[in-house]
This record gives C-alpha cells, sequence and structure tokens, in this order.
C-alpha cells in the first residue's frame, strides 16, 4: 500500500476483478463515471504494448454534492479514482485514499468527508 492508496492483490482473471470492483462500489452507491483501458489507449495513441491496467473513475452523487458544498474547487480531486491492473499472475485493485488527497485543500468541511469515503473504499476493496 502506498501512503496514498490501498491496494490487494487477488488470484482471480483480470476482467472478473474489473467486474467484481465494479459491482462493490455499486453496492456502496459509487457509479462509474469514466473507464479507461490503459493497454487500449497506449497501443493506440503510441503503438506501446503495456499490461492490462484499468482506471475506473468512481463517483456517489450525494456523497460529491456534500464534497462540493464545503469546497467549491474539490472539483479537481474528483471522482474517486480506483485501478485495476494485472500483476505477476494475479490482480491489484487499488483505491484512491480521498484523506491523502484532500490533505491539499486544507478544509474542516471536507475532512471528515474525506475519512467516511476512505472507509467506503477499503470496504469496496476488502469484499472483493
Amino acid at each position: 500500500m502506498s501512503h496514498y492508496g490501498y491496494s490487494k492483490q487477488f488470484n482471480i482473471p483480470f476482467e472478473e476483478a474489473v467486474e467484481k470492483t465494479i459491482e462493490a462500489l455499486k453496492k456502496e452507491g459509487f457509479g462509474v463515471l469514466t473507464d479507461i483501458d490503459v493497454k487500449k489507449t497506449l497501443k493506440e495513441k503510441i503503438n506501446v504494448d503495456f499490461k492490462q491496467y484499468r482506471i475506473l473513475g468512481a463517483c456517489n452523487p450525494k456523497l460529491a454534492h456534500k464534497a462540493l458544498q464545503g469546497e467549491e474547487e474539490i472539483g479537481l480531486l474528483l471522482p474517486c479514482n480506483v485501478i485495476v491492473y494485472k500483476k505477476d499472475e494475479g490482480v491489484v485493485v487499488s483505491a484512491l485514499r480521498p484523506t491523502a488527497l484532500f490533505a491539499l485543500v486544507d478544509n474542516p468541511d471536507v475532512e471528515s468527508l474525506a475519512e467516511e469515503v476512505e472507509v467506503i473504499m477499503r470496504h469496496v476493496i476488502d469484499s472483493l
């Protein structure tokens, strides 16, 4: 785990990990607004072969609304990114730690919200 993310490695197929991650996010009220296939994009844009790697931009509308009410510029830090990538024989799923990111804001109005979202993101990964 990095100081800005929470990760776990699993021994399941890559596509299954992506599907399970999206489903776990949905159970916690998060939708996936963006789904970037890094492998495909790098191949198309610069003809580079890369491992399977997806970036999911997850958002919970109610929590996002609260964050935007507490800090107008917080949209620069949204949505919450969750990554799924191939590593060795397994797959890693990692979520951004909102408390690390929102520390940039230095606004108590969003600090407790970051803690709440972080608990949810840890639960998402732990539930896989």
